[in-house]
């Protein structure tokens, strides 16, 4: 094959290996750890560590390292750090739920919290963390127990009601645990995990948003970076304090340059047993339209804050959650463009499949997964993009789109059932449409979200794209279809609501039109894909199984957001024609206050203006390593081979987007706050010192 030349003439940041180089496809290779280093529990790989790092942690090592480690319920990853229940995640895990725990006139974000005082910990209602206790390896009798299925809907069904036979049993034994059984590779393989719940969570310490996330979504996956990305709770249990002696003592001297460093947490999801065929549907018909739909919905935030909203943290907050994702999505989207990372995953698909074709058993059992599942994603493709564009996120939807929509829906089920609604529950839902707090503007940018994903995902259905807006796009689309729309009047939809179902169905108005259009379109395509999905579940399985028939434990099986062990060193790495520091410290933070003119999202409180004499700005703030982290790791606990914590995770850079679907250490770094930083900040910056000498010496 021709050798790719690969010229850019715009930077894209994460296509770090295709961009300025020259390489044929044919003879790239794949890297021995390209499926990552996420390994479990059930099977950490000691003798790699012992080889690698001349390190062999003992079975006493792994079991106090898992027990002290906690998930949070937030979606993010904690830890124990003392026997007296204190607990370290990170800020942005906590940030949108910690109001709960604020009394009239507080704002946590504006303001930080430290409780000072046991009494004045503040319970965190919907907060909760998850200590893995129990863990068992169940995949010979739920595997028998699908075997006498004859349809993938039979074996899937048989499937769940082992595992639900299995959570019972498992509750049955240890009725104080919450059980639930966890596919890995896949599906390849199962494990029954029982957890210890601790629902009873206060709040003991988190610093003020700006300090916290300085740099906002701007600094957000970058490096060099200057966050205090840390926050303290406490779990109580009857009442008092949780007494364990599973927790994570802390270093006061933190890593250095080249040490062996761990991450213990609970990386969410990945997909990198993923054929190529998955990777390519996933860039051009998942990724790509929600990259869409979020750089707009960021558009319509971003303009709220800006508009005289820099002090409503919690919009500032919903602000970086939105641009967060949107970097995630277009990280994995480009990563997925990037010739050589595809070629590098197709280098490993080729030598899997070489393996199992070698072998006549796996063989017969697995040879023909690769084409079936390919072509079971270019049976989805045709209505894809339709998939996308009928359905309606029901959190970032217009208050007209959810108007529209209910009435169809209402509608529909009266058709059905003439006795469901009464003319009271009616009046009763109609009476919660437009809000009379509602924002006309901020509506008006809600339409037109919705409006271009319509136009840009049902080209096909060219009469309905037609009726709505008329051949018109962008703001003459939405002018339109508000124009012609009566559906706009609350009072005409209170009425509406309660006509003859069937009056309301054949309505001539373009909304009703487009709903009635789109719950039809929606029932044929998901049933549609709901049958290609239980024969991609039966495949996945299968091809967890023939990976892990190839590889064994050599290879983890994909991140789901169970408790996980990585191993990684400490250390910089090139970018942008410099050299990145392994550590920054907190005179980065003034530098960006004041390089920046000390505009948002740069601004910080006015403790920075007058900095406490005894606080140290040359105290290491954040470092890098080459851990293998995605999300869910945030909050993550980073410790060295004596199991003290040095870090704690809370980022990656930009290199670091492409690891949903592949791990590379040649520029994919986890960025952590260092535990001096943290110290030192809680200590001499914001004045806990009561904290900071329980975190020091392991309790209070």
């Amino acid at each position: 094959m021709k050798i790719l030349r690969i010229l850019l003439l715009v930077f894209l940041p994460v296509q770090i290996f295709g961009q300025y180089i020259s390489f044929n496809p044919d003879t790239v290779k794949a890297g021995r750890f390209d499926m990552g280093k996420m390994w479990t529990f059930e099977n950490p790989p000691v003798e790699y560590f012992s080889e690698t790092y001349n390190f062999k942690p003992s079975d006493e090592w792994l079991e106090k390292v898992r027990m002290a480690a906690l998930r949070l319920s937030s979606g993010c990853s904690a830890s124990f750090i003392s026997e007296d229940g204190l607990v370290m995640t990170n800020h942005h895990c906590g940030r949108n739920i910690i109001y709960k725990g604020q009394n009239e006139g507080e704002d946590f974000l504006r303001d930080g919290f430290y409780a000072g005082a046991p009494e004045n910990e503040r319970r965190i209602p919907d907060l909760s963390l998850d200590q893995l206790i129990v863990v068992k390896d169940v995949t010979d009798v739920i595997n028998e127990a699908m075997a006498a299925g004859k349809t993938d809907a039979e074996k899937l069904s048989l499937k769940d009601n082992k595992i639900d036979e299995l959570i019972s049993e498992g509750q049955k034994e240890n009725p104080e645990l919450q059980y639930t059984v966890v596919p890995l590779y896949n599906g390849g393989k199962h494990s029954l995990y029982g957890y210890k719940k601790y629902t009873d969570v206060r709040l003991v310490f988190a610093p003020d948003l700006r300090t916290a996330k300085l740099g906002g979504d701007y600094d957000n996956f970058t490096y060099p970076r200057y966050g205090l990305d840390c926050m303290f709770f406490r779990a109580y249990e009857d009442g008092k304090p949780v007494k364990t002696e599973n927790y994570f003592e802390w270093s006061e001297k933190g890593g250095e340059e080249g040490e062996l460093v761990f991450v213990i947490g609970n990386p969410g999801s990945t997909s990198r047993i993923n054929t190529v065929a998955q990777m390519e549907f996933e860039r051009d018909y998942i990724n790509k339209p929600v990259v869409d739909w979020l750089k707009d919905l960021y558009g319509i935030i971003e303009a709220q804050v800006l508009n005289g909203n820099t002090e409503n943290y919690k919009l500032v907050a919903e602000l970086y959650s939105i641009g967060n994702g949107l970097k995630v999505y277009e990280g994995i989207y480009n990563g997925l463009n990037d010739p050589y990372l595809i070629a590098r995953k197709g280098a490993f698909e080729k030598k899997f499949r070489e393996a199992v074709s070698a072998d006549a058993n796996l063989k017969e059992k697995y040879g023909h997964l690769w084409d079936e599942i390919a072509q079971n994603r270019e049976k989805i493709k045709p209505v894809a993009a339709e998939l996308f564009g009928y359905n309606i996120n029901k959190r970032y939807a217009s208050e007209l789109f959810k108007a529209a929509a209910a009435v169809v829906r209402i509608a529909e089920e009266r058709k059905a059932d003439p006795a469901k609604y009464t003319e009271a529950l009616l009046d009763s839902i109609a009476s919660a449409f437009y809000p009379a707090a509602s924002d006309k503007d901020l509506q008006e940018r809600y339409i037109q979200v919705q409006v271009n994903i319509i136009n840009r995902n049902l080209v096909k259905n060219t009469e309905l794209i037609k009726m709505l807006f008329d051949g018109k796009t962008g703001q003459e689309a939405k002018n339109h279809l508000i124009k012609n729309t009566e559906l706009d009047d609350p009072a005409y939809v209170k009425e509406l609501i309660k006509t003859n179902p069937d009056d309301i169905l054949k309505s001539d108005d373009p909304l009703i039109r487009f709903f009635v259009t789109a719950r039809s379109k929606l029932t044929e395509y998901q049933k549609l894909n709901k049958s290609l999905n239980e024969r991609d579940e039966i495949n996945n399985g299968l091809m967890g199984e023939a990976l892990y028939a190839v590889y064994g434990e050599t290879i983890p099986p994909d991140a789901t957001f169970t408790l996980r062990i990585n191993d990684g060193v400490i250390k910089g790495y090139d970018y942008n024609g410099t050299r990145a520091p392994v550590m920054t410290t907190f005179h980065g933070v003034l530098d960006r206050y004041y390089s920046f003119k000390k505009r948002f999202p740069f601004n910080l409180p006015p403790v920075w203006e007058n900095l406490p004499k005894d606080f140290d700005l040359s105290t290491p703030l954040n470092f890098i390593t080459t851990n293998d982290i995605i999300g869910g790791n945030s909050g993550s606990p980073m410790i060295n081979k004596e199991g003290k914590i040095v870090g704690l995770i809370f980022d990656g850079n930009m290199e670091s987007l492409t690891a949903d679907f592949i791990y590379t250490d040649e520029k994919n770094r986890a960025i952590a706050v260092h535990s001096q930083g943290m110290i030192e900040a809680i200590s001499d910056l914001y004045g806990a010192k009561d904290l900071a000498k329980e975190i020091l010496q392991g309790r209070r």
